[in-house]
């Protein structure tokens, strides 16, 4: 590992076989992100989770949930009644994970004006270069 590796793990995001980058690239998957944060105030079903996250389809929220599961972010729990019913809670790593994401929520929630400001300048700017070319 590089002399950028500060974290004492012994582990490297910047490396692209450490097992590190892979849990850094599920991360980045923004449905990933927002069904931590939505769970993150509690136990939920999954039609709660859909109806709260605008947009996902039932399969991108079947996967999501399935790869939480999988790295140990969201316990899944089956009641034995009919129609079975399933609810889906964050484990304490998804707590901690949570934790995080929500201060970056916190943060793009709060900077959106500034954002939306420099993408109109530089919008403004590639007009004129546009027009500078014609």
């Amino acid at each position: 590992m590089d002399s950028d590796n500060d974290c004492g793990t012994g582990y490297d995001a910047f490396q692209r076989t450490c097992p590190s980058h892979a849990v850094l690239e599920m991360l980045a998957s923004k449905w990933v992100y927002l069904v931590v944060c939505a769970l993150r105030r509690g136990r939920m079903r999954n039609g709660e989770l859909a109806r709260r996250l605008e947009g996902i389809t039932p399969k991108m929220l079947t996967q999501t949930l399935r790869i939480l599961e999988r790295d140990g972010l969201v316990r899944r729990e089956i009641f034995p009644v009919i129609p079975p019913r399933v609810e889906y809670e964050l484990t304490d790593l998804g707590q901690n994970l949570a934790g995080l994401l929500t201060q970056i929520r916190s943060w793009s929630e709060e900077h959106v004006p500034d954002i939306k400001e420099a993408r109109a300048r530089a919008a403004a700017n590639q007009e004129e270069g546009l027009q500078a070319q014609a």
